[in-house]
This record gives C-alpha cells, structure tokens and sequence, in this order.
C-alpha cells in the first residue's frame, strides 16, 4: 500500500554549497517534476528554498522512490548520486508525515515560526498539481498540514518571533541611523530571516538597497524581489563600504564578513557606524568584529532577547507548536485508518440488506418498515466498533475483518487507493 516519504538535504544535513546547487527557481521547477514523474512517482510535490530541496511523496516503493528522488537531485546539482545520498534525509510513514505538517508550520527552519514557509508550501503544491502530480492521498495530507499551520500560528506566539527580530532591527537602525531614507542597506545571502528583516527595513523607508550573491544568478533574483541592486560575492569589500546596515544570512560555515574586511569598509566609511546583523545559522561574521568602534554587530541571539521575555517563553512557545503538530498528526492517521474499515462495513450493510429483502419477500405485508428499523439497529453497535479497531492498527482492523468473514460468510475488498478517487 502507497505511503508517504520525504527525501530531501537541508540546512541541518547538507553544506550550503549542494543546498545552493540544488536550488531551483520557480520557473524552472516543473522541469524537475516531470523528471520526477518520468521516474514513476505519481504523487510528489519539490520544496526549493534557501534552507532546503525537499521532495514530499506518496510511494508504494519508498527505496525505489528515493533513489528516483536522488538521482533528480543529482542531476540537478551537476554531482555524483553519492554526494546527495550522504547529505540528504530519508523519511517515510508516519515520521514523513510529521516532517511535512513541521515545515508548513515552520517548526523545521532555521529560525522557527518564519512567516515564508507556508506560503513557499502552498506555491509547492499548486505547481504540483499544475504538473499533474497530485492525488488524493497527498493532497488530503497537504491540507491537513495546513490546517495544523494555521493552529500553531493562531494558538502558540512562535509566528511572531521572525517579525518581532525583523521590528528590533528596524528599531536598531533607527537609533543609529535616524531617517531611513538616508540610509543605504547590503543583503548577503538568500537566508528567509534575512530577507524578512530586508523587506521590514525597506518599508520603514530604507533607501538604498544592493544584494550580494555568490550565485550572480540568485542575485539578480532576489534584486528584482526587492527592488534592489546586485553585486558578485567577490565585490563585497566595496559593499561593505557603502553600506549603513549590513545584513548577513549567508550561513556558508564560515566567516563572510572578518574583522579585517570591516576594518578596511569602516576606514573607506571615515569611520561613519555600521548595523551589522547576522542571522545566518551558522554565524556569517566573526566575533572579532565585535572589538571594532563604529561597528555594532547583533547576532539572532541578540535579537531574541530584544524580541522575547528570555528563551523560556520561545521553549513554551515551540513546546505548544510540536504538541499541536503531533496532535493534528495522530488525527489525520486516526481518520485515515478509520476509512479502511468502509468496505468491510459496506459488505456487512449488503449482506443484512440482502437478509431483510429475503424476509419481506417471505412476509410482504407491513414487515418493510420494521425490517429496515432491526437492521439499522443491528447495525450500530458493529459499524462504531469495527471503525474503532480500525483506527487501533492494521493489525486490529485485519483480526476484525477475518471475524466478520468468518461469521457472516463475507467477502471483504481491500481498500480502494484513495489516490484514484
């Protein structure tokens, strides 16, 4: 029986150089799934964002699924399958199932609760099915996904905490900066939380904006998204220099920005201050930047104070999100095992049907309505049992079928797919 399964490399399993190769523009994405789909996949949405390439499925064969999913990922980043399959995540069953309802509730980001999620998921799915890979079985999960987002987001404070930092930084800036519009701003890098922070600071009135990419590319993409400028990685001195809030969501592994860099951008600046924010996981800039003057760096840490009363209340609040999450989880699989028990229950109705019609056609008289009364009464008690076993495990569900074959003389079919409805 077809399964979900997640295969996918993200910021907690691959280098931000395969998490770049594997990026796919929006345009480009359907050219991905109909490699997918040659590949036998009937259902599968890609994920392509800053933080991950993920494929969500239906499968009834999840090795061979996954080696299809690897491939395409290989291909797409110009590497050897090997390279994927060490860096990349298997997830299927239940565990897949979990993993998707997270990433539309932002649980599974770098920085958790980030508004972009959802959306990106939806954009997704509606892709997906414009490629004709989306079926009943993963379509009803991608809502229920939904519906578990929208949850956390109105029950927990975790969707808050990205637009509250992005609010510290446009606060931030105000006190160093004043008038905004004066102001000229640098993006390095792709992350979400950067450029959430980005898009508050440019409706606050920043003036000036230029992107620095290594991929000139994604650049010119993320420009466009913001109105904005664009420069190779490799001109970032000069970017330094002209800009009055740096912010940096790289997360290469490394310092993008060294003290040395800073210390030659604030001598070309006449020593004019810096707001220098570094949400990249893991940290863009390197601390000694902090014993410069003039330049004041604030990592997400930083920003989480300024944003929350302590780490407590983000505990609580991603404790309430995951206790949602595995909630709308166990009742999506407690509904989806309670409907396998319908055929079951469909051929015990026919088979009492069939008796009452053998009683009428032996006593036509007034016997219709009475029948029909015992044989919805007979039926009650069987039809809510037999549905709670169900629900219990296959396990449960099969000894309860084999029961009433057994003492009905039924013939009981096997679910229908949901996938072909």
């Amino acid at each position: 029986m077809a399964d979900f399964l997640v295969v996918g490399v993200s910021h907690r399993s691959g280098t931000a150089a395969l998490r770049e190769a594997l990026y796919v523009e929006e345009e480009r994405q359907p050219e991905l799934l109909q490699r997918l789909r040659a590949a036998g996949l009937a259902e599968a949405v890609f994920l392509s964002t800053c933080d991950r390439s993920e494929v969500q499925a239906v499968a009834s064969d999840a090795d061979q699924a996954a080696a299809a999913v690897e491939r395409a990922f290989a291909g797409q980043a110009g590497v050897p399958r090997e390279e994927v399959t060490a860096q990349s995540y298997r997830l299927a069953g239940a565990e897949a199932l979990r993993h998707m309802f997270a990433v539309a509730a932002s649980l599974d980001s770098q920085v958790i609760g980030e508004p972009q999620v959802l959306g990106q998921v939806k954009e997704a799915h509606r892709l997906s099915q414009a490629a004709g890979l989306m079926g009943g079985q993963l379509e009803e999960a991608l809502q229920a996904a939904y519906a578990a987002a929208k949850r956390v987001r109105s029950e927990t404070g975790l969707a808050e905490q990205p637009v509250s930092i992005a609010a510290v930084v446009v606060g931030l800036a105000r006190q160093l900066h004043g008038d905004l519009s004066r102001a000229r701003g640098l993006l390095i890098g792709s992350g979400e939380m950067g450029e959430l922070v980005i898009e508050q600071l440019r409706r606050a009135g920043l003036g000036g904006l230029t992107v620095a990419h290594g991929s000139p590319r994604r650049a010119a993409l993320i420009a466009k998204r913001h109105e904005a400028h664009h420069m190779p990685l490799a001109e970032l001195p000069a970017g330094l220099a002209a800009a009055d809030v740096v912010v940096s969501a790289q997360g290469a592994g490394r310092p993008v920005i060294t003290a040395e860099a800073m210390v030659q951008a604030i001598r070309a600046r006449r020593h004019r201050p810096v707001l220098l924010i570094d949400v990249a996981v893991p940290a863009d800039v390197e601390p000694a930047v902090d014993r410069l003057e003039d330049v004041f760096r604030y990592e997400l840490d930083d920003l989480e104070r300024a944003a929350m009363q302590g780490r407590s209340t983000r505990a609580a609040a991603a404790s309430a999100a995951w206790s949602l999450i595995d909630e709308a989880v166990a009742g999506y699989l407690g509904r989806r095992a309670g409907r396998a028990a319908v055929p079951a229950i469909v051929a015990l109705r026919h088979r009492f049907e069939a008796l009452r019609e053998e009683v009428l056609a032996e006593r036509p008289a007034d016997a219709a309505t009475a029948t029909r009364l015992l044989v919805n009464r007979l039926l009650h008690e069987p039809t809510s049992g037999l549905r709670e076993m169900a629900a219990a495990g296959p396990a449960e569900r099969a000894q309860a079928e084999r029961l009433l074959a057994r003492l009905f003389g039924l013939a009981v079919e096997e679910p229908e797919d949901s996938t072909k409805r």
